[in-house]
């Protein structure tokens, strides 16, 4: 008779513990919060890194050759264009995901809170 006692007791503390676990579980609109944040840092280091190795390549150009910098001019715009491109490519996924979430009829991940939908 005594171990359905200490059965039913060991569930009753189980429960007990995972209402208390439940209880200090993160709430989602932090995590949405850091998850925009993790996408707008996302794209400004992809434009950052375009144009350091744009910079880094025209500038080992110019050592290399020894030239005016030309290269290390050339190269630094044309690692700005990448890191746009990159960076809208970025943008892009995002707004499909959104996009499909809705579609779906779910929140998207890293989406709008209540106070962004009614407009304030």
């Amino acid at each position: 008779m005594t171990e359905p006692d200490q059965s039913e007791r060991l569930a009753q503390l189980e429960a007990r513990i995972n209402a208390l676990k439940a209880k200090d579980a993160p709430k989602p609109h932090q995590e949405t919060h850091y998850s925009q944040a993790h996408l707008a840092w996302r794209m400004v280091i992809e434009l950052v890194v375009g144009l350091l190795i744009g910079f880094g390549m025209g500038y080992g150009l110019d050592s290399l050759f020894g030239t005016l910098p030309i290269f290390l001019v050339i190269f630094t715009l044309l690692g700005l264009a990448a890191g746009i491109k990159t960076m809208m490519r970025s943008a892009q996924e995002i707004q499909q995901k959104k996009e499909a979430a809705d579609a779906a009829g779910t929140a998207p991940s890293g989406g709008d809170d209540e106070r962004t939908k009614d407009g304030d």
